[in-house]
């Protein structure tokens, strides 16, 4: 395997989010947060943050993102622009293009689009 910097990112469990969107919530318009936030329902617009966001397992997203962190263990449509990182899980798919420092794909993830990484 190989080692990430975030690592604290990775071990998150749901008490460490403020706002959960449930599973059974559908979503359209425009999200705005300052602190991390998962999603575990549908989002459809956009997601512009500040901090962390989890598009977790079963949640779809078709939206415009941009947060600091980005993990996709569910499934986005649309670009991602990170400030930091975007990793997609093996469980995760993102059809759209993705912007960030650094972008980590696990094997069995799915992607298409064009990756752009940038230095600070």
């Amino acid at each position: 395997m190989f080692d990430t910097k975030d690592t604290d990112f990775f071990d998150v469990e749901e008490e460490d989010f403020d706002t959960i969107l449930a599973p059974d919530i559908n979503f359209k318009g425009t999200i705005r947060f300052k602190k991390p936030f998962m999603i575990r329902g549908n989002v459809t617009g956009n997601i512009d943050a500040t901090s962390d966001l989890v598009v977790d397992s079963n949640a779809n997203v078709t939206a415009e993102i941009k947060a600091d962190r980005v993990l996709v263990r569910g499934n986005v449509e649309g670009n991602i622009s990170a400030k930091n990182l975007v990793f997609v899980t093996s469980s995760g798919s993102v059809a759209g293009d993705i912007i960030s420092k650094e972008v980590v794909l696990e094997p069995g993830s799915h992607f298409s689009g064009k990756c752009t990484m940038v230095t600070e």
